[in-house]
Order: structure tokens, then sequence, then C-alpha cells
């Protein structure tokens, strides 16, 4: 299923880009669609941080993304990079006592918060603490007066010099320097960029499987081998396990050689938390059957990589197991295997193998291939490189296909 996520730069005095606004997207359409704010900050949290990737859409600039007063919790914040987010506090949502204690613990967290659209309302009475918390007050130019951004920016001089000011909907140079002159030192808007639409593509996902893994995680005497066994037989899932050890806030050194580890190196609390997020989105969001044909080839492969492995009493038949779940998955994201395995903890072996370099590794994943698309010549041929009697490869192919089939119905 193709993903869109938009993204329009913010300018400092200088024209030089400080940061990016990343902005929901339904489609090539430079627009945001009749969709409710919750499902919009959370499918573009995840496209962001697990599908397309944080690096890919924004380098290393921050990333401003609105947030609803709904997801203004601290389950939504506690994984994800403080250094990266700016929380932007939608201009809809009532200042009030309960609005300012959210804003506390998200800015206890280390999260700079911006205020978007911002306007000054005669009937507020708790401007002092809120602005005291912010680190940025977002101005509209198209939608305010000249006296309505006067009164805004009195303030800011006169009280809370550290609060930075930004102009948004900057359409012509005149209004830049308009903005420049009035103390704003960052800018966004049409003048400068419209926003970009960057597009990725999202395997479909077995919500069945997401409820079985949070109910596991939720049992205290789940160990790691149920969670990591439940996570193995989802193609998205083991997926997004992956990018998440490569996120910015989780990134490690070490190379992962099975779903298992990268459980381990993840803890069963950070994927808890994880998979809030996950299912939060999910759960507002339906995919269609597209794809579900290539996840079913994934899952084959891998069991099949694994039985075979396991026959030849190798040593790394988790790995095996990768191998054959991730060789579609170029197909399955459009995108480049070169790319894609630059973003994955996969070990050298694993990511020679799947880039197509020759490797110990690779006459079990081509005979698990040979045996997906049923290409008879080279099945027997492979069986005979690896010593594999034709009634053991029988027998692997039912137990693949039929473990296959059971999760994906």
């Amino acid at each position: 299923m193709d993903i869109f996520v938009a993204r329009q730069p913010i300018f400092t005095k200088n024209e030089r880009i400080f940061a990016y606004e990343l902005l929901y997207r339904d489609g090539q359409r430079n627009s945001f669609a009749a969709l409710d704010g919750d499902t919009a900050t959370l499918d573009v949290l995840v496209h962001s941080f697990l599908t397309i990737g944080i690096n890919e859409l924004a380098g290393e600039k921050l990333c401003f993304i609105n947030f609803t007063e709904n997801l203004l919790e601290k389950e939504v914040f506690e994984k994800f990079p403080t250094d990266r987010i700016v929380v932007e506090i939608l201009e809809d949502i009532p200042i009030t006592i309960s609005l300012i204690q959210k804003i506390r613990v998200i800015k206890s967290l280390g999260f700079l918060i911006a205020l978007d659209d911002f306007v000054l309302q005669k009937n507020v009475t708790l401007y002092d603490e809120l602005f005291s918390l912010v680190n940025f007050i977002k101005v509209d130019f198209l939608a305010s007066t000249s006296k309505e951004r006067l009164a805004i920016e009195q303030i800011v001089k006169t009280n809370y010099p550290n609060v930075v000011l930004l102009a948004e909907k900057v359409e012509t140079r005149a209004v830049f320097y308009e903005a420049k002159a009035s103390g704003y030192t960052l800018f966004q808007g049409y003048f400068f960029a419209k926003p970009e639409i960057i597009k990725g593509t999202e395997i479909p996902t077995n919500m069945a499987q997401y409820f079985r893994i949070i109910s596991l995680l939720q049992d205290k005497s789940a160990s790691i081998e149920e969670v990591a066994d439940e996570i193995e037989r989802d193609v998205s899932l083991s997926f997004k396990v992956l990018k998440m050890i490569n996120s910015p806030a989780i990134r490690t050194k070490s190379k992962v050689r099975s779903i298992k580890q990268g459980v381990l190196m993840l803890g069963l609390e950070e994927l808890s938390h994880w998979l809030y997020v996950l299912l939060l989105r999910e759960t507002k969001v339906s995919h269609s059957g597209d794809g579900m044909a290539l996840i079913e080839a994934s899952l084959f492969r891998a069991k099949f990589c694994d039985l075979l492995a396991r026959r030849k009493f190798l040593p790394n038949a988790s790995e095996y197991f990768i191998i054959g779940m991730f060789s579609l998955i170029d197909t399955l994201l459009h995108r480049s295997m070169d790319q894609l395995l630059q973003e994955l903890p996969l070990s050298d072996e694993v990511a020679a193998t799947l880039a197509g370099t020759e490797t110990v590794m690779t006459p079990i994943l081509e005979l698990a291939i040979a045996c997906d698309e049923v290409r008879w010549n080279d099945m027997i041929v492979g069986a005979a490189i690896l010593e594999i009697d034709h009634a053991v490869l029988n027998n692997f192919y039912l137990e693949a296909r039929r473990w296959a089939a059971e999760i994906i119905n």
C-alpha cells in the first residue's frame, strides 16, 4: 500500500533550512484529506519513524508535528527521540489546566513545544504558565491581523525573550521582510517552498497478530521466546521491529541475527510502547488485501529456509529465517534492496545474501525461492546441492505452506 508524508521546510532569517514540518497526506494531491486529527498524527509518526524513516524525510533537522489533544499523552511520546520532534499544540485545543499539565509532562521528557496558528484570546487566564513552557509560537500571517500579531510580539519581546517567533503563511518577499522587521526569526510559507510529498510503501498488517502480541506482553509469565515467535509470524511487524532498533532513539552498532535478538535489544517494555503507538494508529486505518500474496510468499520462504537450516544443523537457523522473510521486502516496499539494507541492523552475511552476493547462505535461499515459485528443475538442482532428498523436500514444502497459510487466513 502506498503511503505519503508531506514536508515543508522552515527557514532562518538567512534563508537556510532550520527544520521541517511533517504533514499528513493520503495521496499525491498536495492538500490535507478529510481525516480525523488523531489518525493523521499517528500516520505521520508511524510513517516517519517506522516506514519511510525520519532520516530519509528530514536528515538531521528537527521535525514539527501537529498533535491533537487526545494524543498529548505520555505513552505516545516515551519512545520517540526527543531531539527530533517539536510538538505542535493545535490552535483548536482549549487552554486549560489539564493542557498545561500535559505540556509540562511532555516538556519534562525533553521535547520542544510549539503553539500552532496562535492568536491571543481575551477569556484565557493561563498564558503565563503556557508561555513559560513553549519554545516556539507560530503566527499565521494570512489568517491574523497586524493588530493581533502586534499583541503577540509585544508580550513575547517584553516577558518571554527566549520564545522564538515563527511566521507562517509567508507568501511574498514583502511579508518576509515585514516579519523579520517585527522580530520573527523563523519563517514558513509558499514564498520559500510548498510542501513536498514523500512517497513510501507500507507492508499490509495482520491486526489479529498485534492483539495476540499485546496480550502476551500483558502476561507477566510470557517469555521473550514466545513474544519473538509471535512477531516472526508478521512480516510487517518484523520489519518495524528492526526499524525500531535502527531508529535515532535506539540506534545500536550491534547486528541483529534473529527476531528474538531484536526483541531482547528493544526490551519488552520498549516494544510495548511502540506497539501502543502502532495499535492506536492501526485501529483507525484499514488495509486492503493488496500485497497479501507477497506476505504469504515471504512467510513461506522464511519457514522453508528455517527448516532447511535446522535439517543441516546450522547454528544460525534464525538468520536463515530472516533472509527468507525479507527476500521480497524490496518488492513489498517498492524500494531498492540496497537502500533498505542500509536501514536494517542485519549481519554482514545476511545483508550480502539479500543483496544478491553469493554467500554460504545463498543455496538455501535459492532453493526456498525455487520452491515458492514452483520451478521444478531448480528445485531438483538445489536439493541435490544441499543433499536433501525429495521426500524431505516435499515435507518441508507442505509444512512451510501450511504455516504461512494459517497465519494469513
